[in-house]
C-alpha cells in the first residue's frame, strides 16, 4: 500500500489546549503553516469546515497560491448548494492548483452546527441526500454529453460542465453510522476514521470492505486514520507533555463552555459516541483517549504518545490492518507540524519499507 500523510491547515493558530493567537484569518500563520507541512513531507492538508470558521474552499484557493506540491483536501458539506455548482468549484480549484484538489465529504457531524446554517434534516435523511449529491457530482465531473437527473433531492436538466478536474478527483468520506458506511461503500475513494484501538479499527475496515463488496469496490477503497501524535525525546517526556495538554484543555474548554451555549456534539454523531465510550487512559500501549471526553468526542481528539520511534511503531500496527493514510495534527499546530515532518513521517516511511522488505525476503 502507498503511504499518504495528511495534515491540517487552519486560518488561525490555537487548539483545545492553546488560546487563539492573532487575527481570525491570520495570513502570515496560514503561509507558515502551509509551507511547513509542504516542506515536511505531508502529501495533503485538510481544510476543515465549521459555521464559525472561514470558508474552506476560499481558504484552499489561497493556500494553493502559497504552495506548489501539497494536496488540498477541502471539507465540504452537501446540501448547501447544488452538486453541479460544487462540482464546478472543485474542478476549478483542481485546474488552478494543477491537480492538487480532493474533497472531504462531511455529512453527519454536529447537528447543532448544521442547524446554524439552516440544515434541519435528520442524520439518515442527510446521508440519503449525500448519496444522490455524490452521484450528480461525479456525473458533472465525468460526463462529456449533457445529462439529466431526477431524484428526491435534486433535479438537473441538460447539464454539461466544461471545466473538469485534471484527473480523477478523490472523494474522502467519514462517518461511523450504518447509513454513512453504505454511502461510503458506493462512493468513497478513502474512508476516514478517527483514532480508535486496533481491534475497533480492524472491525471497521472489515465492515466497510464488506459493504463495498456489494458494489464491486472492496479492493478500491482505501482507509485513513486521524490522530494527534504527542512526541517526546523520552517516553516520560511525551507523557508529561500529554498531561500538560490535558490540563490546559480542561481549562480552555471550561472557559469556552462558560461563554457560549454548547450542544452535545456526540448526541448526533456515532463516531463521537464511540470516542467518548473509549475515553480513558491508554489503549494498545500508545493510544491516549483521555482528552476525547472533554469535547464530547468532537473531531480528531485521540493521540499516539511516545518517542518518535514508539509512535512510528504504533502507526505501523495500523498500517498492517490496512490503514495507508494518516491524518496528523497537533495541539501546538506549527511546532508539531514541523516535528512530524522532521521526526515522525520519515520514521514511519522507513519502518514500512523495512518491514515490507523483510516480508518480501521471506517469500522470495
Amino acid at each position: 500500500m502507498t503511504l499518504e500523510f495528511v495534515g491540517l491547515i487552519g486560518p488561525q493558530e490555537g487548539s483545545e489546549s492553546q488560546a487563539p493567537r492573532g487575527p481570525l484569518v491570520d495570513l502570515e500563520f496560514i503561509k507558515a503553516f502551509s509551507q511547513a507541512q509542504e516542506y515536511g513531507g505531508f502529501d495533503k492538508a485538510l481544510l476543515a469546515v465549521n459555521t464559525s470558521a472561514p470558508d474552506s474552499m476560499i481558504l484552499a484557493s489561497y493556500v494553493a497560491a502559497l504552495t506548489e506540491r501539497i494536496g488540498l483536501l477541502v471539507a465540504h458539506r452537501p446540501g448547501f448548494q447544488a452538486p453541479t455548482f460544487a462540482a464546478r468549484q472543485f474542478a476549478t480549484l483542481d485546474q488552478l492548483s494543477r491537480g492538487r484538489a480532493s474533497i472531504n465529504v462531511i455529512t453527519g457531524g454536529d447537528s447543532g452546527d448544521l442547524q446554524r446554517d439552516g440544515d434541519f434534516l435528520d442524520k439518515d435523511a442527510r446521508y440519503a441526500r449525500t448519496d444522490e449529491y455524490l452521484e450528480v457530482l461525479r456525473n458533472t465531473w465525468t460526463r462529456t454529453e449533457p445529462f439529466d437527473h431526477q431524484g428526491k433531492h435534486y433535479r438537473v436538466e441538460d447539464n454539461l460542465t466544461l471545466v473538469k478536474p485534471v484527473g480523477k478527483l478523490p472523494i474522502y468520506f467519514s462517518g461511523a453510522s450504518d447509513a454513512a458506511v453504505e454511502v461510503a461503500a458506493k462512493h468513497a475513494d478513502v474512508y476516514m476514521m478517527w483514532g480508535e484501538p486496533l481491534e475497533q479499527v480492524r472491525e471497521r475496515i472489515a465492515k466497510v470492505r464488506k459493504a463495498a463488496a456489494r458494489y464491486g469496490r472492496e479492493k478500491h477503497i482505501r482507509f485513513s486514520l486521524s490522530l494527534r501524535p504527542i512526541l517526546g525525546a523520552t517516553e516520560d517526556e511525551a507523557w508529561a507533555r500529554a498531561e500538560r495538554i490535558l490540563a490546559d484543555a480542561k481549562q480552555r474548554i471550561g472557559i469556552r463552555q462558560g461563554n457560549r451555549r454548547e450542544k452535545n456534539f456526540g448526541k448526533s454523531n456515532v463516531g463521537s459516541e464511540r470516542l467518548v465510550q473509549l475515553a480513558g487512559k491508554v489503549h494498545d500501549t500508545r493510544l491516549w483517549t483521555e482528552i476525547a471526553a472533554l469535547g464530547g468526542g468532537a473531531g480528531n481528539s485521540t493521540s499516539l504518545v511516545g518517542t518518535p520511534d514508539q509512535v512510528a511503531e504504533a502507526a505501523h500496527a495500523y498500517y498492517e490492518l490496512g490503514v495507508s493514510t494518516f491524518l496528523f495534527r497537533g495541539f501546538d499546530q506549527l511546532r508539531d507540524a514541523v516535528e512530524y515532518g522532521q521526526a515522525l513521517i520519515p520514521r514511519i516511511k522507513a519502518l514500512v519499507a523495512l518491514r515490507e522488505g523483510e516480508r518480501s525476503a521471506r517469500t522470495a
